[in-house]
């Protein structure tokens, strides 16, 4: 890992704790001139983020970041928030020239119960490795959401696994392959569609790597990110956000959610 990716990982890190600790100083990590803002509730430009936090009551936010990756100029964090009520959120910010241009994020409700396997939504590893797997690794997670969660072959999903070893940060679904095929069916029994339409963005760092697709729960429009951490080239463990999407009505800005 180069001096840079260090530099601009804690970058990120700083900036994010600034939620709590209401220091400006992170902030001079971001370019004025062209951040673009895709968090919907928040306006375009560093205006736009500052005006976001003045929202937030002093002393009230909480901000733990458990992970942070680089994939060459995008760092991507996890991140366990408090304001305006427990979140588990993931952001993903671009460098250009040293400096943070862009940032996308995913944010949900932190449940009041940890996963049937008794896992929260952020614990787990934390450090990637296998860092000359990241491509490989990013293709392998590529055709998984692509196979399984676009285009449903469930013939396939066994394939990507070591046999039901599988551990699953959703707070809704149990642990291994048989876990995740029961939730599916359970979605499907009860009339509830988990559709994932397209990915827009797959990174990695290592043995670690995120997917960004939009699609819809329950026939309302949805983002959704999935982290996985794989082992010897198959999946072994799964976090995830899922975040409606407003109406463009109620956008702050006219970036997009994506």
């Amino acid at each position: 890992m180069t001096t840079s990716h260090m530099t601009q990982k804690q970058q990120v890190r700083d900036l994010l704790k600034s939620i709590e600790t209401g220091d400006g100083s992170p902030a001079a990590a971001i370019n004025p001139n062209k951040y673009i803002q895709h968090n919907l509730a928040a306006k375009n430009g560093l205006a736009g983020f500052r005006e976001l936090m003045a929202q937030v009551p002093k002393g009230s936010a909480r901000t733990n970041t458990i992970r942070v990756f680089q994939d060459g100029d995008f760092v991507f964090a996890h991140t366990e928030y408090d304001f305006f009520g427990p979140k588990i959120g993931f952001d993903i910010f671009r460098f250009d020239s040293g400096k943070i241009v862009e940032h996308w994020d995913n944010l949900q409700e932190t449940p009041a119960k940890p996963s049937p396997g008794g896992h929260t939504m952020i614990d787990g590893p934390t450090d990637a490795r296998d860092l000359d797997k990241t491509e490989p690794n990013k293709a392998v997670v590529r055709s998984f959401v692509e196979d399984i969660l676009v285009n449903r072959r469930m013939d396939k999903l066994a394939g990507y696994y070591d046999g039901d070893r599988y551990i699953q940060h959703n707070p809704q679904v149990p642990d291994g392959v048989s876990g995740l095929r029961s939730a599916l069916k359970g979605l499907a029994d009860h009339g509830i569609e988990l559709k994932y339409d397209r990915i827009h963005r797959v990174l990695g760092e290592g043995n670690f790597v995120l997917v960004v697709s939009e699609g819809s729960f329950g026939g309302k429009p949805t983002s959704f990110y999935d982290l996985f951490r794989l082992e010897n080239g198959q999946i072994a463990e799964h976090w995830d956000t899922l975040e409606p999407i407003p109406g463009r009505d109620q956008w702050k800005n006219d970036n997009g959610k994506f």
